[in-house]
């Protein structure tokens, strides 16, 4: 398996090289040279194999021959230690609860994959790799969580000052040790160039092996499929179109569910669901895409204006409009609708959304308006004590955040505060 940059001004690398690059030397995003589907058999007996199996066969064209299959296969069990509960929310409604991982929070899957994966290709290596990256919220702490005392390898996290929750920040600013993290006057969208900038400063790269683990990286991008295979496998025995509500800020995840479907896995349809940073959804409607500056909302993980991965998601449907319209309908929601949202299910059911799953759900009910009878599974991003100053103000309730946190919780913020690009730039020559 080889990935091609999508500006095409560059060679195709293995799987290895693009990990390690990051982004490809012309700045494109890397992409697979082919996705081959996998067998009709394997899908027949889907509900016979555990999730690590599954994993293995969904992400092993895409590793190659780059990774031994043992090892592969030992990342894997590291990378899903941890279950993804699918909850009854209403009638033909359920949460994919994907934050039982050590941040709470879906990005522990790619964060964990990833970390595994470089810390194998340069454990033989005197070269230090520094991962470069940037977070609306739940990347920091995953990233830094993944990464934590893997050898040879340096971390440095840019999130915007007061636009994260606290138990975000303290993810991401307490471990010390080779986790740097640098708060950035600004929003995502500033700290998304930042790095991105970095990537392409010639002073930088002759000095530094960059790499970033953004959903940009195939190898925290692509593992993210995982949480499809699982969440259909849990609910086909309903024999029902599945359909699932992603979401989205970067579009990394549903990008990857995109790609689990192209493997063969039959879902029906994809929600892209967001707050008002709708440049997705307003594609959908229009045909245009016109990135806007980044609004400041509740459920800040979808905080971006301009997502990296939606040129992938054209990509996967060769930039034909109408295929992805056929696959893909946007919705939008705003905080107010939100809040109401979350205020709502806990009455009825008990059940409590973060803002982002949220979303998800108010996703569904829009879609299942001219579209009834159909599985909805909409997913739990991130466990809702991440969120605990709105979503307690919701429901009237006090959030049980759980014990492996404590430790997070009671550690001492450690950041460093920066303004613009060259002070980024100082601190990784310095």
């Amino acid at each position: 398996m080889f990935y091609k940059s999508l500006n095409y001004l560059s060679k195709s690398e293995s799987f290895k090289e693009a990990t390690i690059k990051g982004i490809a030397s012309d700045k494109g995003l890397y992409y697979p040279d082919e996705i081959k589907p996998l067998p009709k058999q394997f899908f027949q007996n889907l509900n016979k194999l555990s999730i690590q199996e599954i994993a293995f066969s969904a992400i092993n064209q895409f590793v190659g021959k780059t990774i031994p299959e043992k090892k592969l296969k030992l990342i894997i069990e590291e990378t899903l230690s941890f279950d993804f509960p699918l909850i009854k929310i209403e009638e033909n409604i359920f949460s994919l609860e994907l934050f039982h991982g050590p941040t709470l929070a879906f990005k522990d899957v790619g964060a964990r994959f990833m970390a595994q994966c470089l810390g194998y290709f340069n454990e033989k290596s005197k070269e230090k790799i520094t991962v470069l990256v940037a977070t609306s919220g739940d990347t920091g702490g995953a990233v830094a969580d993944g990464f934590y005392n893997i050898p040879g390898i340096e971390v440095v996290i840019l999130y915007p000052k007061g636009k994260v929750s606290e138990i975000q920040e303290k993810q991401m600013t307490t471990l010390g040790g080779n986790i740097t993290s640098l708060e950035v006057e600004g929003v995502f969208d500033d700290c998304q160039d930042m790095v991105k900038k970095a990537f392409i400063d010639t002073e930088i790269n002759e000095k530094i092996r960059l790499t970033s683990a953004n959903s940009i990286n195939i190898a925290r991008w692509l593992p993210q499929m995982f949480y499809y295979f699982a969440g259909y496998q849990k609910a086909s025995n309903f024999n029902l179109p599945i359909n699932f509500s992603v979401p989205s800020g970067n579009y990394g995840n549903i990008c990857a569910g995109l790609i689990a479907q192209k493997l063969g896995l039959p879902i029906n349809h994809f929600l892209a669901c967001t707050n008002l940073n709708d440049v997705v959804p307003r594609y959908l409607d229009s045909g245009i895409y016109n990135p806007k500056p980044t609004i400041q909302t509740i459920s800040n993980a979808m905080d971006v204006g301009n997502p990296s991965n939606f040129i992938r998601v054209k990509k996967i449907f060769n930039n034909d409009m109408q295929k992805l319209k056929k696959n893909i309908t946007g919705y939008s929601f705003n905080d107010s609708e939100t809040k109401k949202c979350i205020k709502n299910i806990h009455k009825k059911t008990k059940y409590i959304l973060d803002p982002h799953g949220a979303i998800g759900y108010l996703g569904l009910k829009k879609y299942y308006k001219k579209n009834p009878n159909q599985i909805g599974i909409f997913m739990g991003t991130a466990h809702p004590c991440k969120f605990a100053e709105v979503v307690e103000k919701a429901i009237n309730e006090e959030i049980v955040i759980p014990k492996r946190l404590n430790k997070t919780l009671k550690g001492i913020k450690n950041s460093i505060k920066i303004l613009d690009y060259n002070q980024l730039k100082e601190y990784l020559l310095g």
